[in-house]
């Protein structure tokens, strides 16, 4: 195909997604009012139920494979060519509270000037949608789809996806592929777009310590009895100090620090640490970290420890003179190459018990390994070009991303380079109250995604 066939294509099947944008909207409210809350397995069933409907009324022939905890819906789709293209998307969502921090019901569509809001409108109900969207108008336009199509679309991504790489094993050969298209997209706050090449992984533990049989009065046991918040306060602060290195002994082991190549690609990246401080009321960053190329490796090529939640006592109004028995935190272990969530644990049992306290428990709740797909494969080149043609902006080419996700199977079990496309921002609010995209971001996404699927044919 010549560059201008290719280009009349490219504005002809443009013109088919402004056409039908209506249509895809009404879906994707369809899809984000259907809850898919895996924290709490509330209407998982219901939406991969749906999201195969959706799926079959576009041609596609799909499957509800069952994992030992939520169902991966597959489809499939032949193409013109036996080139296979794969799409990794999930359609479970973070629970919505505090549900008074939303100014529109969480799980109604609902359309503000050029915004859309509803839990899961990003992350990743939108982002699954633009890849539908796409591939209906390649497939109207060309009377065909180009390539294979498949769908690979999970329940248990907001939980730390468990499941998901003894599913690849178990199904290897049905999700066998030449690239894939990953679960997200975005455009930085000066509209670039951003291409993600790799993940860090994950370790998500709760620590827990028991200290007696039942609470007890703070002015009968306070001197007796052992306080179960104050045992876990204590072994908390051994694990980081205050300069934010952990001190679990080997942690650091394994971690890989950033080569020249990507500090090559942190430095070409804009600077949006202004940006990152006001949109979260911010003065500052940790340790009085500014702006540049080392607070951007600072925020991806780090491993993290962090507390997402403690409990323990007495939090309700006024006052309550109780000794806690039983006290818990959550943890999250952000992990960079070549760490791993099965070598953090054991470390972490070791550290509390020689630091005397064997009696906090250690329980391992979810995890995954870091992963990166190399940048000068053809297939992510590709993608960069295309997503120039759309965005009219050089892509902003991200080594690594502080997120986390099940990358590492699909890159290193299936082999699989991966890309991103989707319909993004800086001001998404995932995972937070009113979690929106914008209108111009979800067509774009759509458009960079159906370039990425013609193209995918002549690569």
């Amino acid at each position: 195909m010549t560059l201008n066939d290719q280009s009349a294509l490219e504005a002809r099947i443009d013109d088919r997604i402004d056409a039908t944008l209506e249509y895809w909207i009404e879906q994707l409210g369809r899809l984000c009012a259907q809850p898919s809350i895996s924290a709490q397995r509330l209407g998982i069933d219901e939406c991969a139920e749906l999201t195969a409907t959706m799926l079959r009324e576009e041609g596609f022939e799909t499957e509800i494979l069952p994992t030992g905890g939520s169902p991966i819906v597959f489809g499939e789709h032949g193409g013109r060519s036996d080139r296979t293209l794969l799409f990794y998307n999930h359609y479970d969502v973070q629970p919505p509270e505090p549900l008074e921090l939303w100014d529109t019901p969480p799980f109604t569509l609902t359309r503000v000037g050029d915004h859309l809001y509803a839990r899961g409108v990003s992350d990743d109900k939108g982002q699954l949608i633009t890849r539908m969207a796409a591939t209906a108008a390649v497939r109207d336009v060309l009377g065909e789809l180009p390539v294979r199509l498949k769908y690979f679309v999970e329940g248990e991504e907001e939980v730390g996806s468990p499941n998901i790489p003894g599913a690849i094993d178990a199904y290897k050969d049905m999700f066998a592929a030449d690239g894939c298209i990953w679960e997200f997209g975005s455009v930085d706050y000066s509209g670039r777009p951003e291409q993600t090449l790799g993940m860090r992984g994950l370790c998500y533990v709760e620590l827990t310590v028991e200290t007696a049989a039942l609470d007890c009065h703070s002015g009968l046991g306070g001197s007796l009895i052992p306080n179960a918040a104050w045992r876990l306060v204590w072994a908390l602060s051994t694990i980081k100090g205050t300069d934010e290195r952990i001190r679990i002994p080997g942690f650091y082991d394994n971690a890989r620090p950033a080569h020249e190549r990507d500090l090559a690609y942190l430095a070409q990246n804009p600077d949006h640490s202004k940006d990152f401080l006001e949109t979260y009321g911010l003065d500052g960053f940790l340790l009085g970290m500014t702006g540049g190329t080392e607070l951007r490796r600072a925020a991806v090529f780090e491993p993290t420890a962090t507390i997402n939640g403690l409990t323990s006592g007495y939090q309700g109004p006024g006052a309550k003179t109780v000794l806690p028995a039983q006290a818990s935190a959550k943890i999250d272990f952000r992990l960079v190459p070549d760490q791993t969530p099965e070598e953090i644990v054991p470390l972490l049992r070791a550290h509390l018990d020689a630091e005397g306290f064997p009696d906090v428990a250690v329980r391992y709740v979810a995890g995954v390994k870091p992963a990166r797909t190399d940048p000068d494969d053809p297939f992510v080149q590709m993608s960069i070009q295309a997503a120039e043609d759309v965005y009219g902006l050089p892509p902003i080419v991200e080594p690594l991303i502080g997120g986390s996700g099940p990358l590492h199977p699909f890159i290193h079990v299936l082999g699989l380079p991966v890309v991103t496309s989707g319909c993004g921002y800086p001001n998404s609010r995932v995972h937070a109250p009113n979690e929106n995209i914008r209108i111009h971001d979800f067509i774009n996404g759509i458009r960079h995604t159906a370039r990425i699927i013609t193209r995918f044919a002549e690569l």
